[in-house]
């Protein structure tokens, strides 16, 4: 989980040392690079992300997104080439920011920096702006699917299921160490089983190429209306299913303060039906597995809910490699939002609320 792209949120200012030396790195990396925008203003943008520090380059109609981390472990050449990639294939699309360029690691910025296009608009509004987060998700999941040899640097997995039940297993682990009530604990560990049970016994929906991180907070909405996915971090060839979980579930959508709203079960069954109607011939495999898939990603963002109070206490890594959930990388006001969430997330009157949506949705959805 992370927090949505800055453009056109409310204008906090960063720590002021920190963003000084952040503009001073990017100005570094731009002039070593010889870039037409090497003498622009700077502008740092209120940190709203615990994966991207974001700083607008002033009249220049772009933004520098620059990682703090990779949230995939990548090494910083890697995780670089893996973000060009998802901007890349995700353009065609139509819903996502035009990549204009890159500035490779080194000495000045050691995980690089991508620039993007900066788009104008406003935070979604839900939920008024879901038929619009829907059609933008469906122009992602309607790409054409590449071959296996052709998917490269984007995970494109043998079983994307099993996958990301390994991945939610894995962050499981830390629910003994985030000090979880057992209640919570019990019903992570019986939906959980319940994944495996799927892994083993299903066959799989068709797979598109998806967002993953697809929560309402990184949509940015255009004067046209149209809703632009702007964060691309972690595309992958896998289930329209997941976004359409991740762009809805309730610890989702109450993530981000410019986009908290709490859906009732007939806002999210309008959603489904939105996306349904806009994604064509990609749906009638989908629909069976809308609830299943739900239920994945709760798992994830809940797993990831305990992960992160466990690493969040450590020091910041050295150099640029790899994953670093250190508060240490992250404004002092954003840590304390994140560390609010979390703590309500895994509170177990809403793992039971998201427990019974579920049950609520499979309801709603049924032919």
């Amino acid at each position: 989980m992370k927090r949505s792209h800055p453009t056109n949120k409310a204008r906090l200012n960063p720590q002021p040392d920190r963003a000084v030396a952040l503009c001073r790195a990017l100005r570094g990396a731009l002039v070593e690079a010889r870039h037409p925008a090497a003498r622009q203003p700077l502008e740092p943008l209120p940190d709203k992300g615990l994966a991207h520090d974001h700083v607008r380059l002033v009249g220049s109609g772009l933004l520098a997104r620059i990682p703090k981390q990779s949230q995939m472990g990548l090494d910083a050449v890697h995780n670089l080439d893996y973000q060009r990639a998802c901007f890349a294939r995700a353009a065609a699309g139509g819903h996502t920011p035009a990549l204009h360029g890159w500035l490779a690691p080194g000495a000045h910025l050691p995980r690089g920096a991508l620039l993007v296009e900066e788009v104008l608009g406003r935070p979604a509004r839900l939920p008024q702006d879901l038929p619009a987060i829907a059609r933008s998700l469906a122009s992602l999941h309607a790409l054409p699917l590449p071959s296996a040899a052709a998917s490269a640097p984007l995970l494109h997995a043998p079983d994307p299921l099993q996958s990301l039940c390994d991945e939610i297993e894995a962050q499981a682990r830390h629910l003994p160490a985030a000090r979880v009530a057992p209640v919570v604990a019990q019903a992570v560990a019986q939906q959980l089983q319940q994944l495996k049970t799927l892994c083993n016994t299903a066959p799989r929906p068709p797979r598109h190429l998806i967002a993953f991180d697809a929560h309402p907070g990184n949509f940015i909405v255009r004067a046209d209306g149209c809703a632009v996915l702007v964060d691309l971090e972690k595309c992958r060839y896998s289930y329209p299913g997941l976004d359409l979980a991740h762009a809805t579930l309730y610890t989702s959508t109450t993530w981000d303060v410019h986009t908290h709203a709490a859906l009732s079960v007939g806002e999210l069954a309008d959603f489904y039906r939105d996306w349904a109607a806009a994604a064509g011939t990609a749906t009638e495999a989908a629909a069976a597995w809308h609830v299943p898939l739900r239920s994945a990603m709760a798992l994830w963002s809940l797993t990831w809910c305990a992960k992160w109070r466990v690493l969040e206490g450590a020091a910041a890594q050295s150099g640029g490699d790899g994953e670093d959930w250190s508060a240490q990388r992250s404004q002092a006001e954003l840590v304390r939002h994140v560390r609010g969430r979390v703590d309500h997330y895994l509170d177990s009157g809403v793992v039971e609320r998201l427990l019974h949506e579920l049950q609520a949705l499979r309801e709603a959805l049924r032919p």
